[in-house]
């Protein structure tokens, strides 16, 4: 049986084994939010993900610049109404959101004014993690993003510190920056799944594995092509991002046809879906929570059908073998 909840870190919050992401949470330009699916679309995908105990739910204040957050504030507060319960503790979610250090908002007093602002849009006082989106050396140091974030700590806004899309190298400057200050580095979150296996051979899941720090996997499903439902007949359809991605036309899809057949293989003898399987082959590398999107109910009702069974030692490595 697979866990149903995740340390992050080392003795940092406890949090869902499995996760939810909110890119497409607000975002029309990637992902064509207010065109195929709209706020009651995702309001469901909310409802249905904490009603199957996935409650760790990851976002930022770049995606749909605000609305992802705003979205989730509400949602939270709604379900709180529902419930008869008020306050902060009545919040049914742990939040991840991530800081984006634009050019313009290099200095210390950005973090802290931007913490703040998704505070304000999340309608809360604190949250459980806050990272930052990408290690953008020349705009914003690592050391004094967590300098910042060591104090936010201290000062109860944010519960862990995490990172995003750091290679091993940065992600021991960061442990080693926090442990100055006595606080674990709790995450890195970066582009992981059976498609995308490169952390695997970069030292990236060594490191985090060496140091204690957790791997929050984004496109776990490799932004749906895991799941089976793209074909040369679907893809005609295609909206956003993913037209401009090769892998999500019909060449690329026959070359993923051998790996694809393996995993629907699997998928069919253990009664699960293409993308149950892959997620539940996340979470048994260990040391890693997959944090897939979902845009209404459904998707959100077949993530968490990743949860409460585990892979055979043998079909873990013929995945393994295969999609390498």
């Amino acid at each position: 049986m697979t866990t149903t909840t995740v340390t992050l870190g080392k003795n940092g919050p406890i949090v869902s084994a499995l996760g939810l992401g909110t890119w497409a949470w607000g975002d029309s330009l990637f992902w064509g939010y207010g065109k195929t699916f709209g706020q009651a679309e995702v309001a469901a995908a909310f409802q249905a993900s904490v009603q199957a105990g996935i409650t760790f739910i990851d976002t930022a204040e770049v995606y749909g610049l605000g609305t992802s957050e705003q979205l989730i504030g509400e949602f939270c507060q709604q379900h709180a109404g529902e419930s008869g319960k008020s306050g902060e503790n009545s919040s049914p979610v742990q939040i991840a959101t991530k800081y984006f250090p634009l050019p313009w908002r290099w200095n210390r007093e950005a973090i802290t004014e931007a913490l703040t602002a998704s505070l304000k849009r999340l309608q809360m006082s604190r949250i459980t993690l806050y990272q930052i989106h990408w290690p953008l050396e020349f705009f914003l140091r690592t050391k004094d993003f967590m300098a910042v974030l060591a104090d936010e700590v201290e000062n109860g806004r944010i519960e862990a510190i995490g990172v995003s899309n750091y290679n091993a190298e940065q992600l021991q400057q960061a442990y080693d920056y926090l442990a100055e200050r006595g606080i674990p580095l709790a995450s890195n979150q970066v582009n992981y799944s059976l498609l995308q296996r490169n952390i695997e051979e970069n030292g990236i899941f060594a490191k985090a594995k060496e140091l204690g720090v957790t791997i929050l996997a984004y496109s776990p499903l490799a932004q749906g092509l895991l799941t089976g439902k793209y074909t040369a007949a679907t893809i005609q359809d295609l909206q956003g991002a993913r037209r401009l991605d090769p892998r999500f036309s019909v060449q690329g899809l026959a070359r993923l046809k051998p790996q694809l057949s393996v995993l629907e293989e699997i998928a069919k003898q253990r009664g699960k879906t293409p993308s149950q399987v892959a997620l539940n082959w996340l979470i048994a590398q260990g040391n890693v929570i997959p944090i897939p999107g979902a845009k209404n109910a459904l998707q959100a009702q077949q993530n968490a059908g990743a949860l409460g069974w585990a892979l055979t030692a043998e079909e873990i490595q013929r995945l393994s073998t295969v999609f390498r």
